[in-house]
């Protein structure tokens, strides 16, 4: 090991250790690494040196430092750690604070979180913030989410008398080839393959999120893939939302920034009221799918929650539950419900947003479940 070498690993371990008397580093800070140092000994050794004090100048220095020494990723990391560390949901309260802050999914959820008791003046600010991150997630999740849907749904249903606007050209050039007529360079299109009527609902898709605490960031994942489903004519979206009441939030799906500030996040949780709601709103159980966001720790009637989706199941509706809807790790969630759950044919495990879209098209398709979770390295619940 080179002598630059040893010195950056040493660098490293003392921006890690702190500088205590047992570090061991032994290690001297110049230039920009004693800022990079105090930033974070500001939040990590707040204990021992106070933290970041009560004053909004001092957080708002803080907050443009780490955007200054620290990438984006770290950045919201930070941010996130100062929230629960040093109780700074106070800097979410005033405008020139959180105007400072790097908007991500993490903070939009405690925005939503802190619901109506943000002032007046910072609604705004909080609704810009809120924005933001939500066009970055619609730039990012859309057009994965509209092509695999779409294109389940139109491997789904064929039509072999399409109309002129309705033939799939590229399936009809593969079925016709035989066909080729080389003095001409074209196709005799004998058979014709179609993506059947695009103006009629194929599908039923009804997203019930819990809007507990603990699921913040999964119900803004949930809220801007509704939005996204909510615009394709070929299926029919609705969008619940509940703690132990239940909100039907679909006539927001148009703007997912209006639908988000809908939801209320904290209270308890009544699944079996959020699935008799569900319940009702099914017209075709055969080409419905629901898909339940919860962690399933149930505060209504549990017995009659699971009676209520075991009838779901057995109507023809698909049902998946989805234990978390994000890319925060394992979920904690009640493992007794999800095995029961298994038991009655409806798959539970966690989802990245990233794979959400391939969830859906599966879904769309009948796949078997378990089988694509597995393809993709996602551990499912196993039944009793």
């Amino acid at each position: 090991m080179t002598q630059a070498t040893e010195q950056e690993r040493l660098r490293r371990w003392r921006l890690i250790l702190g500088g205590h008397e047992a570090d061991g580093t032994g290690f001297q800070l110049q230039g920009d690494d004693l800022a990079i140092d105090k930033t974070l000994q500001a939040l990590y050794d707040a204990e021992r040196k106070g933290g970041l004090g009560g004053s909004s100048p001092n957080v708002a220095r803080w907050l443009g430092d780490i955007r200054t020494y620290f990438p984006t990723p770290v950045v919201q990391v930070m941010q996130q750690d100062a929230l629960e560390r040093l109780n700074l949901r106070r800097m979410l309260m005033e405008p020139e604070l959180l105007a400072t802050v790097e908007p991500d999914v993490h903070l939009v959820g405690n925005l939503l979180s802190l619901g109506k008791v943000i002032p007046a003046k910072t609604r705004d600010t909080a609704r810009q913030v809120v924005r933001r991150v939500v066009d970055d997630l619609i730039k990012k999740l859309a057009n994965p989410t509209r092509q695999a849907v779409s294109g389940s749904l139109n491997r789904s249903v064929r039509n072999y008398r399409p109309r002129h606007n309705e033939i799939d050209w590229n399936r009809t050039i593969r079925a016709n080839l035989k066909h080729y007529q080389p003095e001409y360079h074209t196709i005799i299109p004998e058979t014709r393959i179609g993506y059947g009527r695009k103006r009629s609902s194929l599908r039923d898709i009804i997203l019930c999120v819990d809007q507990s605490g603990s699921m913040a960031t999964s119900a803004v994942y949930a809220g801007v893939f509704g939005a996204v489903l909510a615009s394709l004519p070929a299926v029919q979206t609705k969008m619940v939302v509940f703690d132990t009441a239940v909100v039907d939030l679909t006539d927001e799906l148009h703007d997912p920034v209006d639908l988000l500030f809908g939801i209320q996040l904290g209270g308890g949780t009544d699944i079996n009221r959020a699935l008799t709601y569900c319940q009702g709103l099914v017209r075709r159980p055969q080409e419905t799918i629901l898909v339940l966001i919860s962690d399933l720790y149930e505060g209504g009637n549990l017995e009659e929650m699971l009676k209520r989706a075991a009838t779901l199941v057995t109507s023809g509706v698909q049902v998946v539950a989805l234990l978390a809807l994000n890319d925060d790790g394992a979920p904690y969630f009640d493992h007794r419900v999800a095995e029961v759950f298994t038991g009655l044919g409806i798959p539970s495990f966690a989802c990245t947003p990233d794979l959400f879209p391939d969830l859906m098209a599966a879904t769309i398709n009948r796949q078997d479940l378990a089988q694509w979770a597995a393809l993709h390295d996602i551990v499912t619940v196993r039944g009793k």
